[in-house]
């Protein structure tokens, strides 16, 4: 069915034509005072120049017209006015309204079953072999789970790469202090390689009070076994797959525990085979040139405000790098899963290495040029202190441990709140859902370009802009919904099994109570909401819509007498708003990646 917006926007284009006016002026939008009107245009005030009128009469020659506007024999306004000095306001009818919601309540994904169509790849993991995720590891994977779902929610073909680090330096310390331990020919587990990888790192990197390197033989030696391993060498293949086998087996047991999924578990290793055919490719265009003895790609173009560095490709050495391997991964995916756009999610901090190799895919035509790359990059998660995450002893918090702390968080407040009549397992189960809404809700409700303060105790509250608040409203439907359809000697299994059979029977109707409407239209811009937030690829606009949602939800609660109203009419009208108000909120904490109980 239309968005609710674009059935006013023809409404309002129609009106302006009829009235003798260009449709382009006709634009409309939310209303920065609702308790004025929903929706205005201010085309009037646009179009007075251009038709050399005065704005106000112009907008009353258009209010004439816009007045008779309906959709599908329903009037579509209770009121339009033309305001000093020009605007259009309007407010949706109850009758529309109610005709709208009940087209929601019964169409298929509530109305929105948008096919955009459009192939999209999102790499959106980058966690790197041998290393236990960390908190660092948090936003990219719930951002880029989060636009993943709304991606395809919208109708695309939408991929997720989790593209690992497997193929750099930490792989040269690991082999050369195995080697040293001569433990190459060994079996290991992924708790022996998350020691031996920071104590091979460590050693590597140790100086003396002179700045000079402790152990600078070992060091080279990483270098040389990385470069060793990348050409081919048969042991350190064979040690490299080990590697691979217990840390991906790893990081898919920590990143299911985040309810995030990757369609593609490939790295910066894919790319290898293609790093000699790009090196002649960008010598051949006469692109790439040698400095100091690295092999770089200018990339500052006219119009730049600042000069940027030249992107290395090579080191002196015949080593590659993140740029090569970055570029190889480019051929590698056009040459097996071409797409329409590349979206990756990663830190801010390297907007530059995301400039530096765009540009150069670009200029060695490495994809077409219709195809879109596109980079978002996220602000960081920051302690109370406002410096980025640590533990209480300063070291940097695993991820697994984050999620466990946050889940004892939430077992905590349930089991100081009122009985809510569950087992200690279904407690602990139910604290399990609650602690992943909190860590993700709490991340996501944040634009994710800024750096944000994780704060665990605002994170697991249950009331407040959180994602428990989220789940209690959705539970405290369910709980309606079940004394409801108890009291009607109905049988209830779980509130998607009831609402699924039964919300069709529930008409909401135009009463045009205040309540009511209020729930109403918010409601009915769940399209439009769900269609920016993609096109804009900001999912703390869903949590925007859904926390003002559940709001008004539970103002309505508290105005409503809804199981004792007498009026067995009204009755069915607020049973029907309560089964939308769930389905609409299932479908967007979906969207942003957690799930909600039946009862907490």
């Amino acid at each position: 069915m239309q968005a609710l917006k674009a059935i006013l926007q023809e409404a309002m284009e129609s009106a302006f034509v009829e009235a003798g006016y260009d449709k382009d002026l006709a634009k409309v939008s939310v209303s920065n005072r609702p308790d004025l009107c929903d929706y205005q245009s201010n085309g009037a005030l646009m179009g007075a120049k251009k038709y050399q009128e005065n704005p106000i009469a112009l907008a009353e020659k258009v209010k004439g017209f816009l007045e008779k506007k309906s959709y599908k024999d329903t009037p579509l306004f209770s009121s339009v006015e033309a305001v000093k000095p020009g605007f259009l306001n309007v407010k949706l009818s109850p009758q529309f309204l109610g005709a709208y919601l009940q087209g929601m309540q019964t169409e298929e994904q509530n109305g929105l079953h948008e096919k955009e169509g459009r192939k999209i790849l999102l790499d959106y993991g980058g966690a790197n072999v041998a290393k236990p995720l960390h908190v660092g590891h948090l936003r990219s994977a719930v951002i880029g789970e989060a636009l993943k779902r709304m991606g395809k929610r919208l109708g695309n073909n939408v991929v997720g790469d989790v593209h690992l680090g497997d193929w750099g330096l930490q792989m040269g310390l690991i082999i050369t202090e195995l080697e040293d331990r001569g433990e190459l020919e060994k079996p290991f587990t992924i708790s022996e390689l998350e020691e031996i990888y920071p104590f091979a790192s460590k050693k590597a990197k140790e100086k003396d009070e002179a700045g000079n390197l402790l152990n600078e033989e070992y060091a080279n030696r990483a270098k040389e076994n990385t470069l060793k391993l990348q050409q081919g060498d048969p042991v350190f293949h064979k040690v490299w797959e080990r590697i691979m086998e217990v840390s991906v087996a790893d990081l898919k047991k920590n990143y299911e525990a985040l309810d995030v999924h990757f369609d593609l578990w490939k790295g910066e290793s894919d790319a290898d085979p293609y790093i000699p055919k790009l090196i002649s490719l960008l010598e051949e265009k006469k692109l790439a040139y040698r400095s100091q003895g690295a092999l770089v790609v200018d990339i500052t173009e006219e119009g730049d405000s600042k000069e940027y560095p030249p992107c290395m490709i090579q080191k002196s050495d015949g080593a590659s790098l993140y740029a090569t391997s970055d570029l190889g991964t480019i051929m590698d995916r056009e040459e097996h899963y071409p797409k329409d756009l590349y979206l990756y999610i990663a830190d801010s901090r390297q907007a530059l290495h995301y400039t530096q190799f765009f540009r150069v895919a670009r200029r060695a035509e490495l994809l077409p040029k219709e195809t879109e790359l596109s980079y978002i990059g996220f602000g960081t998660m920051n302690g109370k202190d406002g410096k980025p995450f640590k533990t209480r002893e300063g070291g940097v918090l695993r991820l697994e441990r984050l999620i466990s702390e946050t889940r004892d968080s939430v077992l905590k407040r349930m089991e100081e709140s009122k009985d809510n009549g569950l087992s200690q397992e279904e407690k602990e189960e139910t604290a399990g859902i609650v602690a992943l809404a909190a860590l993700k809700y709490g991340d996501l409700s944040n634009q994710a370009t800024k750096d944000y303060i994780f704060d665990l105790e605002k994170f697991t509250a249950f009331e407040g802009n959180t994602g428990p608040y989220i789940l209690y409203t959705i539970v405290r439907i369910s709980s309606i919904l079940r004394k409801y359809a108890e009291s009607k000697g109905e049988a209830w299994k779980d509130s998607l099994s009831w609402i699924s059979e039964n919300a069709k029977n529930y008409p909401i109707g135009s009463s045009g109570d205040e309540n009511v409407m209020a729930l109403a239209k918010i409601l009915a811009a769940f399209q439009d909401e769900m269609r920016d937030a993609w096109r804009e690829c900001a999912p703390h606009k869903i949590c925007t819509y859904i926390y003002s949602l559940a709001n008004q939800f539970n103002s309505f609660y508290h105005n409503v007498k809804i199981l004792t109203e007498e009026d067995e009419q009204k009755k069915k009208e607020y049973i029907g708003l309560l089964c939308l108000s769930w389905k609409v909120l299932m479908d967007c904490i979906h969207v942003l990646g957690f799930s909600a109980p039946e009862r907490m």
